[in-house]
């Protein structure tokens, strides 16, 4: 009997590592330098975000559950990525994701090539951003589709945006972060937007008020050891804190630092401003999502090596749903399945053995899969 066809696709393109010099070390001493990390970030992302092979659906998808997840958490949202994951994948065909999902959705819809469209703008954003349509809506939608038309810095652009966008319309700074991705894709010409701005620019604020209120437990712990005289757990957990409150410094700077967008995107006549934060705000967004592709090639590259010792008949079918989709629950049934649920849960179980695949929600229940 002749072996049976395999249908897998192919290796993920490779690119040369993020240039080390490129990333952002200490913040820019001048708008030049600036824009010149960001330009080289994005050279660097550039062949990366041009990529046609179906891992880069996955990437995208990736940095935009990481988008989605800052935006919720600067909207007050409790959910993390792991719960609007689970949002998006666990809910019938049809269902309302809910309101931390529709965050999702309109980072996965940024991510697709149909996000390049100005002309869907104004429908598609109002509703999954729950903007009201007004006059300030539609001129700012007015003016990103012509700075996507437009000639010059690609950063620039997406700069102006987000100013534009924050002027008119205070109430949604994901808006503003939303259309300066896809300003920055027309300039580039990239055949789909890359999320990245909001998932650098919002980063740190979460865990900037956990280390605050690890702070108070210091100087409840400090205190502790004075008026009890446990000098010896006391003095050992007082140092871990204490060394906390050094990283504490650390992750506030930070946070100070990408705060700095909004001020500036907001601050009228300060154009070097506005342009050296944005810069800054992708050459750090450029050099993760760098990352992340280079992690993920390693993975698609595992599991495509492991993938023709499985014999099941939807091996291939998965191995490419997993290429190309965040996760995949095991009961969920993808174009052209045709085994039960119990052998695709065998199947995972296989894959995860083989270290192709990973458990992403470390539940015993209603599973996720993914590289």
């Amino acid at each position: 009997m002749p072996p049976r066809r395999r249908t897998l696709p192919p290796n993920p393109p490779a690119f040369p590592p993020f240039p080390s010099w490129a990333r952002v070390g200490a913040p820019p001493e001048s708008p030049g330098e600036a824009a010149f990390l960001a330009g080289a970030a994005l050279a660097a992302l550039h062949p990366i975000a041009r990529a046609e092979h179906p891992l880069a659906s996955l990437w995208r998808q990736r940095l935009a559950l990481a988008c989605a997840a800052a935006v919720a958490r600067r909207g007050g949202r409790t959910e993390d990525e792991a719960a609007l994951r689970d949002a998006w994948y666990l809910r019938r065909a049809g269902d309302d994701p809910g309101p931390a999902g529709r965050i999702l959705e309109a980072w996965r819809a940024l991510s697709q090539r149909a996000a390049l469209r100005s002309e869907d703008w104004t429908l598609h954003l109002a509703a999954m951003l729950e903007l009201r349509l007004d006059d300030g809506l539609q001129d700012v939608l007015s003016v990103a589709a012509k700075l996507a038309k437009g000639q010059g810095s690609a950063v620039a652009a997406a700069a102006e945006i987000a100013a534009v966008s924050l002027r008119f319309r205070p109430d949604s700074d994901a808006l503003a972060l939303w259309l300066a991705d896809a300003v920055l894709a027309h300039r580039l010409n990239w055949p789909a937007p890359v999320p990245l701005l909001a998932g650098q620019v919002l980063a740190g604020q979460v865990l900037a008020g956990q280390v605050l209120a690890g702070q108070v437990l210091a100087g409840q712990v400090l205190a502790g050891q004075v008026l009890a005289g446990q000098v010896l757990a006391g003095q050992v957990l007082a140092g871990q804190v204490l060394a906390g409150q050094v990283l504490a410094g650390q992750v506030l700077a930070g946070q100070r630092r990408r705060g700095d967008f909004f001020r500036a995107a907001k601050r009228q006549g300060d154009d070097d401003a506005r342009l050296t934060a944005c810069c800054v705000g992708y050459a750090r967004a450029a050099a993760a999502a760098a990352d992340l592709y280079a992690d993920l090639a390693r993975r698609a590259e595992r599991l495509l090596a492991v993938a023709p010792k499985l014999r099941g008949k939807d091996a291939d079918i998965m191995a490419a749903i997993l290429i190309g989709e965040d996760a995949q629950a095991a009961n969920c049934g993808g174009p052209g399945k045709t085994t039960s649920d119990r052998s695709s849960r065998r199947l995972f179980e296989r894959l995860v053995a083989l270290g192709a695949v990973r458990e992403l929600t470390g539940r015993a229940t209603f599973r996720l899969y993914g590289l």
